[in-house]
């Protein structure tokens, strides 16, 4: 019977997480397709970048809210079970996992900041807080968004030993091994100073696109032929 309430956690966790909220609410706002914008992402941020703070926070909440609510169902449904913290952190897990791979998006999610936070919040809140703290002092200090994500993600395990939850600082392991991996382009850049940070704009936004390079070179190179009109010879007066 308990192996049937994992199996049950799992699917049913990754199948909430894997409701793609960014993409429903752009599109029944009549954005379109979110994905064909930015960064592609389905995530809040990139929602941000329609102009619509409103979508972005309601993208922001619901996305935070998958793994919060499917952590909670478990709970509530595994109440008095053995191993029931395993349960419900099983349910949750399966919801951040859903969301950054889900079915129904040829398994192309977002970066599951959001979710973990969410994660985090309804298993452990004292660990939401910390890593809260930490994103908001490393936000504010570098002005990178995905550095203070990766800071608040890699100091939660260690807080929940500390805290002398286990359970929870396995899975948070394992869930920051996988956010780092899905933020390894973001690493790339920080390491190559191109991240944009807080409040930038993208130079592409400031100044128009030049012209291709190539096909620039090739007008400019390519000799201008004018064609003479073909002359008809006139006939001869009649003798």
């Amino acid at each position: 019977m308990l192996p049937l309430y994992f199996i049950l956690a799992a699917v049913g966790g990754y199948l909430l997480g894997s409701v793609p909220f960014g993409l429903v609410i752009t599109k029944a706002a009549g954005l379109g397709d979110i994905r064909s914008i930015g960064s592609g992402n389905i995530g809040a941020t990139n929602v941000l970048r329609t102009g619509r703070k409103d979508l972005a926070l309601a993208t922001l909440l619901l996305d935070a809210g998958k793994a919060g609510i499917a952590l909670l169902i478990a709970r509530w449904l595994s109440d008095g079970m053995p191993q029931q913290t395993l349960i419900e952190l099983t349910a949750g897990t399966a919801a951040f996992v859903g969301h950054c791979f889900p079915v129904w998006l040829k398994f192309k999610g977002g970066k599951g900041v959001a979710t973990f936070f969410g994660l985090l919040f309804a298993g452990y809140w004292p660990l939401a807080l910390l890593a809260g703290v930490v994103w908001l002092a490393i936000a504010t200090i570098f002005r990178y968004s995905s550095l203070a994500a990766l800071a608040a993600v890699a100091i939660t395990p260690i807080a929940a030993m500390v805290a002398g939850v286990p359970e929870h600082a396995a899975f948070t392991a394992a869930i920051a091994v996988l956010i780092f991996w899905l933020h390894r382009a973001n690493i790339a850049r920080l390491r190559a100073g191109t991240e944009p940070r807080i409040g930038d704009k993208k130079k592409d936004e400031e100044a128009p696109a030049a012209p291709d390079a190539p096909l620039a070179a090739a007008v400019v190179a390519a000799p201008v032929v004018v064609e003479a009109p073909p002359i008809t010879p006139e006939p001869s007066p009649e003798a």
